[in-house]
């Protein structure tokens, strides 16, 4: 610790001894003259006289803000720039005495000759780059009417989403949707994503958000999120604006939507409300789009739900309510391959499941600032949850590959339905019919507060922070189930056979509260110590009561349950545990901030002490488990200029055991997967590495983004297994094991072409993961370590022209898979997948848009001949608008050609597995789309409906287009 000490103080000295004569920054903010907006993305030049060489640029911010980097003293030309308006040329003198030059509300006047010029001439690039944030114009990217936010995010160069609905851009996960800077229900991207028409959307900025705590204080706290945050279209903030849309198509599928919004200057209200039955795939407004991703099951969905947000000088204040319903139609039908000790074991089953939930979420926030000094954030939240599931399963065990004997041992997995001649008795270990139903309710609080004051301005502050929650749950499960196991015979000489009757309910109480203290000092110039303190407790009680109803043969799972029922209280299927955990966590860390980067580094200690009370059957233990975990951080930020940024990141964080995984009972809910606790578990520790890079060309519309990560986990907690041969049953134990880490890189560059109708995106990915686990052993043998290796390398190319009313797109996609097996070489394949596809939208001059999109994904190389398919999808639109472009009546088809499938697979080192679900693929739509933003400005009504509905010989058009998206598995 002295010998750390000791370097932290040479590293102070050592950066604080570089002395800086540029000592004078430079600010202000743009807006329009006749409109008052802010102007965003506007060139800010410093330029030194008397040679007029650019001292320091920028572009401005959100709310037409900027900061220019320091200058020295001396005499400048302040120039700003913007397409369409006059350039502002303002002369300046820079002196010492004045370190920061306010230059106030600088008016730019709207130039009528370059204005008009530029909305004929002017592409938009598709993306560019401001310091740390990439933002994307949304009339850079043609969506099909009325589409929502999901249909543009889908194009935008470096994104993906996957089968959740979860968003990546460029590598990291979007955690947040956030409006003109405010969180939008909350920040739920999904909620985002269904309910955004494309048509509110002037840009969509990416960036790294700090946490609260981090944003005010300095202090980074690790919690930083990636958001996407869209700007509202000039005009629209002005009154009511929104979109409506009614839908019906084949197949008895159906669609509405309906979003109204006011935005007035700082106050936004948004009003959602939804129902469909197609997945929620395209949904509101065609969407449109082929389906790349998997749609599991037969869902449909009704949502409602309110936002808000409005801020003053002083005050900010925002929140929402939303009720979800859902209503799921799934089926799946499975195989897999367990890797055995000593040869494999094989599984099959189908299931139906009818799940329906609903759930109620309000959160509120509020920002207050009594005075410069002071800073008071506040942020309740309550859920309330319901579900209802019923599950109708039938699964088998083989000692040998059930499909070497019949085409599709699936449909023999119900051994009732099966009299004579079963054509797998001679490889069957066991099979298993069940029936469930399960309920369940939750309600839960949450609640955080945070009090900052700064002690002075040299960067001197405290702040407080707790947080409460609560939560409550109670969960009802009725059963039967009967599992016979062919190679165990009885005292008749005849299979055996399990019956089980059960009623289990689980009621669950959760309560925690934290309480944080952080303080930072400043010890030189732009440099800080920063100390936090955290102290957080967790209450946690579950109760499980196991009923048997074997003696009452005519209950059925859907009835009350039947008189007496207390009495039959199964003990050995029951438990009760109460469990405690305390940990501190003391932070210290080194902040350095220069004009051309910032280092923070430091080291958190956390010493934790978990408690269990646990009584199951006649065992009864109390446990106390004490642990001292440390976990260093350094974040590391290098800027080449404001639009060329390097970033680096390393943490470690510690991962505890569950305090049940550390007791050595067993768990025989399920007789075919009973679970023991390992005493001996250690905990696991994960270090994570990350590096970001990115650059922008503004002048060709050029960028290119780079992205690295690694992360390694030391004693990672895996899980040994032991097969009974006899009953295909299983007994696993948590133990720790070594070796698994993963590695991923990504590049991406992106360019326009010739006068910036031709648009070309590349992004390549290359991903290497390294997994250990046990494989499946034996009742004799003992633990075995295997490992597998998987190499993807992707690769995704398209290119698009573009005029005012027709663009082409080509898109291409390549992903080639190494999968390495070490003891069980027989699965190791190499398969890849590829696909290539165009689209195209035309607007003709009667207000008809026509779209269409075709693509074939391939898969080739998997052991699997039906994973080696082709997938010709085809998708189209015709849309007409009409009532001066207020309203759209579109007719859409999806998968023409039927030839989408849901299948998916995974290998790892202890096995692999083929799922395949029911889904909606093939139908057609019909829609009627009407836009309420008649009752909004009418200058941006009417510039919306100047780009969006002119055809060829009327102007500009821009901003719908084809179905768009990369092809997806």
């Amino acid at each position: 610790m002295k010998k750390l000490c000791i370097w932290m103080v040479l590293l102070v000295c050592t950066l604080s001894s570089f002395a800086q004569n540029k000592v004078i920054t430079v600010s202000g903010q743009v807006i329009e003259e006749d409109t008052k907006e802010p102007v965003e993305m506007a060139t800010v030049q410093l330029l030194s006289l008397p040679d007029s060489a650019q001292a320091a640029g920028v572009v401005t911010q959100n709310r037409g803000t900027f900061t220019l980097p320091k200058v020295k003293a001396g005499k400048y030309v302040l120039k700003i720039s913007y397409v369409g308006f006059i350039t502002q040329n303002i002369p300046l003198q820079l002196t010492d005495k004045v370190p920061a030059k306010n230059m106030g509300t600088i008016e730019l006047k709207p130039d009528a000759v370059m204005l008009s010029e530029a909305v004929i001439t002017a592409e938009a690039p598709q993306v560019a780059v401001v310091e740390d944030t990439l933002v994307y114009n949304s009339t850079a990217y043609r969506t099909p009417e009325g589409a929502m936010l999901e249909e543009l995010v889908k194009k935008l160069p470096g994104a993906e989403i996957d089968e959740d609905g979860n968003v990546k851009i460029n590598g990291k996960d979007v955690k947040k949707i956030m409006v003109d800077g405010k969180e939008f229900f909350g920040g739920d991207v999904k909620t985002g994503l269904k309910n955004l028409p494309v048509d509110m959307i002037d840009k969509l900025k990416t960036y790294d958000k700090k946490s609260d705590l981090a944003r005010i204080t300095g202090i980074d706290d690790g919690e930083e999120e990636t958001v996407l945050d869209l700007k509202v279209k000039k005009g629209m903030n002005k009154g009511w604006f929104g979109n409506a849309d009614a839908a019906i198509g084949t197949k008895d599928r159906y669609a509405g939507n309906l979003m109204l919004n006011r935005f007035v200057d700082k106050t936004q209200f948004s009003l959602i409300g939804s129902a469909n039955n197609v997945n929620d795939e395209g949904f509101s407004g065609g969407g449109g789009g082929p389906r790349w991703r998997r749609n599991n099951g037969l869902n449909a969905t009704k949502t409602i739900g309110v936002n808000f947000a409005t801020e003053n000088s002083k005050l900010e204040t925002g929140g929402s309510a939303r009720y979800n319903y859902k209503d799921a139609d799934v089926y799946n039908s499975g195989y897999s391959e367990r890797f055995l000790t000593a040869g494999n074991s094989f599984s099959n089953s189908n299931s139906s499941n009818r799940n329906k939930n609903l759930d109620f979420n309000a959160d509120f926030r509020l920002e207050w600032k009594p005075d410069s000094m002071t800073n008071i954030i506040f942020r309740p939240n309550v859920s309330y949850g319901k579900a209802d599931k019923n599950t109708i399963s039938n699964s088998g065990t083989f000692n040998e590959d059930p499909f070497n004997l019949v085409p599709n041992p699936n449909d023999y997995l119900n051994f009732k339905a099966i009299e004579t001649d079963d054509p797998l008795e001679s490889i069957r270990v066991n099979a298993t019919n069940s029936n469930s139903l399960g309920e369940s309710n939750s309600l839960s609080t949450n609640a955080y507060l945070q009090l900052n004051r700064k002690l002075n301005d040299k960067g001197r502050n405290i702040t407080f922070r707790g947080s409460f929650g609560y939560s409550d749950r109670d969960n009802d499960q009725y059963s039967k189930t009967e599992t016979r196991y062919y190679q165990v015979l009885n005292s008749m000489g005849q299979d055996s056979v399990l019956y089980r009757n059960q009623y289990i309910t689980t009621p669950t109480d959760n309560f925690n509260y934290s309480a944080r203290i952080t303080y930072s000092e400043p010890i030189a110039k732009a440099t800080f110590l920063q100390f936090s303190y955290n102290f957080q407790y967790k209450y946690s009680k579950s109760d499980k009561s196991t009923f048997d109803l074997i003696d009452f043969p005519e209950w059925e799972i859907d009835a009350p349950l039947p008189e007496g029922y207390q009495a039959h209280r199964v003990d050995s299927l029951s438990k009760d545990a109460e469990y405690r955990y305390y940990n501190h966590d003391i932070t210290t860390s080194l902040r350095f901030i220069r004009e051309k980067y910032q280092l923070s580094a430091g080291i958190s200690l956390q010493p934790q002490k978990s408690r269990l009370s646990y009584k199951k059957g006649d065992y009864e233990k109390d446990t106390t488990r004490n642990v001292f975990n440390f976990a260093p951080n350094i974040d590391f930020r290098y800027r080449f200029s404001k639009v060329s940024q390097l970033r680096f990141t390393y943490r470690g964080y510690a991962g505890q055991p569950g305090l049940e995984d550390l007791l050595p009972i067993p768990d025989n809910s399920n007789p075919l997967n009973i679970r023991i606790g390992n005493a001996g578990l250690k905990p696991s520790f994960t270090h994570s590495m990350r590096m970001f890079y990115n650059t922008y060309n503004a002048e060709r519309q050029r960028g290119i983004m780079a992205h690295a990560s690694f992360s390694a986990i030391q004693n990672s907690i895996s899980s040994s297994t032991e097969y009974n041969e006899q009953t295909g049953g299983t007994i696993t134990k948590p133990e720790n094991i070594n070796g698994n880490w993963n590695a991923f890189g990504l590049f991406g560059f992106n360019t326009a072409l010739r006068n910036k109708k031709f648009t070309i995106n590349s992004f390549s990915r290359i991903n290497y993961a390294n997994n250990v686990d046990f494989l499946f052993n034996q009742s004799s043998k003992t633990n075995e370590k295997n490992t597998s290796t998987s190499l993807n390398l992707n690769e995704n190319l398209n290119g698009a022209y573009r005029n005012d009313w027709f663009e082409f797109a080509l898109n291409g996609s390549f992903g080639y898979t190494f999968e390495k097996n070490e003891l069980r070489p027989e699965s190791n394949q190499n398969p890849y997948n590829f696909s290539y596809g165009a689209s195209t939208n035309i607007t003709l001059p009667w207000r008809m848009t026509v779209a269409t999109n075709i693509a074939n994904n391939s898969r080739r190389g998997y052991r699997d001949a039906s994973m080696n398919r082709n997938e010709l999808i085809w998708n189209a639109q015709v849309a007409q608008n009409f009532l001066k472009g207020a309203a759209t009546v579109s007719i859409e088809f999806y998968d023409i050609l039927k030839q989408q499938s849901n299948i998916s697979r995974s290998l790892t080192a202890s096995m692999r597995s083929v799922s395949e679900y029911n889904g909606i693929n093939s139908y057609c739509m019909l829609h009627f789309i009407y836009r309420l933003n008649v009752f909004g400005n009418k200058g941006a009504r009417e510039g919306m409906r100047d780009r969006r509905y002119d055809g060829p010989g009327h102007g500009p058009s821009r901003g719908h287009g084809s179905f768009g998206g990369r092809p997806r598995f």
